[in-house]
């Protein structure tokens, strides 16, 4: 029996999501076999073998995002190629790549990766999120503006110490009954950036403020979700679906908001001889730079670059903070040593000052181990090859992106004995002096800025939590059953491992402390 003949058209399918399907596949196809350019010489990172559209999502746990690429690392090496969706990615592990990297050929690395997720919130303007003469211009002017508080202006530091005696009268008003000191801590650190970019603090009660706060922690901790880490592999996909990943856009816009109304405000008040605050400054190059053609200084990168600051500033260091108190709960011989040596360089009649650092070794090695052990920024932000590179062998096309696993360096055997031990020691020499560790990497390394820069993450961190362990009333009590090892480590146990690392919610006791130093 003759079997009947198909016409060419009828092999073909009718669904339109059949031919959609079909097309991407011979995309995908096309992508992975010209992964490495013409001309360039060497292989790219090994990795796990992609599927189809899915790259490697589904070999990766999608609620320890980090977790899942160290053990890649631990299989495929310290650099090893993996496709978040159809996004080719190099994933660095371990302080010796991560430093070749990013230092040793920094300007390879320096190029800023997107994040999907923010993509609608920024659209490539401001500073962490920017490339080339855009990034360059608002960095340089930043870190510059930053720096130079201080001359003729309040500077910085005086701007934390007076937030910190505010934070300290807040904490105080507890008398020992339990609370939870998250939106306490962001306050101040979010004040101490108003006083910087507005020039004014707001009181703790004021509801513009608070509504502000609120919104900022709100966008934090959407970044931090399971979700966010699905819109930023699936972008295209997410965005047409319904759910909770919608709502840091919106938390975003106002923000924005509250932004531009401040900036109105200010722009009416302008005095461009004397400017007194960020915003100031950049209102005044804005008008210096108006007729320059290849200026970076208009108000959408104003607007964005201020967003940066609260958002990387605000929430980095009181994440940072709040992790402090948790382990000094469960460490309470280090609070023990820390008080004794605030007590005998400071005493109780004033303000600590960075100048005060260098006489408070214990103290500064305390705070780096806080910020290594935390580790809250586990995969950093995303670089991107500004280049064709050869890296370690490989070749390495120009604007692949780049992610520094910084978990891998701040629990790198090879550079910290026993890293899921919390151990000021490790920054202590055999004298009881400060020494530094080259495995810190906090906030990332090399030429690229987001937000954790010298000025506000370390004046905000150090100054600030001096000033707070000085004088509230510790010792702290946990009033919950005993913290588990497991519970203290970012990205060991249950909870919250997105983009950022956050502590788990932990209710506290404060107490008085009697000071063995003369009032």
């Amino acid at each position: 029996m003759d079997m009947p003949r198909l016409s060419t058209m009828e092999l073909v399918p009718h669904s339109p999501l059949l031919l959609l399907l079909l097309l991407l596949l011979l995309l995908w196809v096309s992508f992975t076999l010209s992964g490495r350019k013409k001309g360039m010489k060497g292989p790219l990172p090994p990795g796990p073998t992609p599927l189809p559209i899915l790259g490697n999502f589904l070999q990766l746990d999608r609620k320890n995002l980090v977790q899942s690429l160290m053990e890649m690392g631990e299989e495929y090496g310290p650099v090893f190629t993996v496709f978040l969706g159809l996004q080719r990615v190099v994933v660095l592990c371990g302080y010796q790549a991560v430093k070749e990297a990013l230092v040793d050929q920094a300007e390879e690395f320096s190029g800023r990766g997107q994040l999907p997720a923010f993509s609608k919130d920024f659209n490539h303007h401001g500073i962490v999120f920017a490339n080339g003469q855009r990034w360059q211009q608002l960095r340089r002017f930043s870190l510059t503006t930053l720096r130079n508080f201080g001359m003729g202006k309040r500077s910085i530091e005086e701007r934390i110490q007076e937030e910190a005696q505010c934070l300290v009268e807040e904490l105080r008003k507890a008398e020992g009954t339990p609370f939870d000191p998250t939106f306490l801590l962001s306050r101040a650190v979010s004040n101490v950036i108003c006083s910087i970019v507005f020039g004014n603090r707001f009181e703790y009660s004021d509801e513009k403020f608070l509504r502000l706060n609120k919104l900022i922690t709100e966008r934090f901790c959407i970044a931090s979700s399971t979700e966010a880490a699905l819109y930023n592999i699936f972008p295209e996909i997410m965005e047409k679906i319904p759910g909770a990943h919608h709502a840091g856009h919106r938390c975003s816009q106002q923000i924005i908001s509250f932004i531009k109304e401040r900036i109105q405000m200010q722009q009416a008040s302008l005095d461009s001889c004397v400017p007194q605050n960020y915003i100031d400054c950049f209102l005044a190059k804005m008008e210096q730079e108006k007729h320059n053609p290849d200026s970076e200084f208009c108000m959408e990168n104003l607007v964005m670059s201020t967003f940066n600051l609260f958002f990387a500033g605000t929430e980095t260091i009181s994440t940072t903070l709040r992790f402090g108190f948790l382990i000094l709960m469960k460490h309470p011989h280090v609070q023990e040593k820390l008080h004794e040596e605030i007590d005998r360089v400071i005493g109780a009649g004033r303000s600590p000052s960075a100048e005060d650092r260098r006489q408070m070794p214990y103290t500064e090695a305390v705070l780096h181990e806080i910020q290594r052990f935390s580790d809250i920024l586990p995969m950093g932000l995303p670089h991107a090859l500004t280049r064709d590179t050869h890296f370690r062998g490989y070749a390495i096309p120009k604007g692949t992106y780049v992610y520094p696993l910084l978990s891998t360096v701040h629990y790198d055997t090879e550079h910290h004995a026993g890293p899921e031990q919390f151990e000021p020691r490790r920054f202590l020499d055999s004298h009881g002096r400060f020494k530094r560790a080259d495995a810190f990497m906090p906030f990332s390394a090399g030429v690229s800025w987001g937000g954790g820069s010298p000025p506000l993450s370390e004046g905000g961190s150090a100054s600030g939590h001096v000033r707070s362990t000085r004088a509230l009333g510790c010792p702290w009590h946990p009033l919950s059953p005993p913290l588990c090892r497991e519970a203290a480590v970012p990205g060991r146990g249950p909870g919250p491992h997105g983009a950022v690392s956050l502590p788990h919610h932990h209710p506290a006791g404060l107490h008085s402390h009697v000071t063995g130093a003369p009032g």
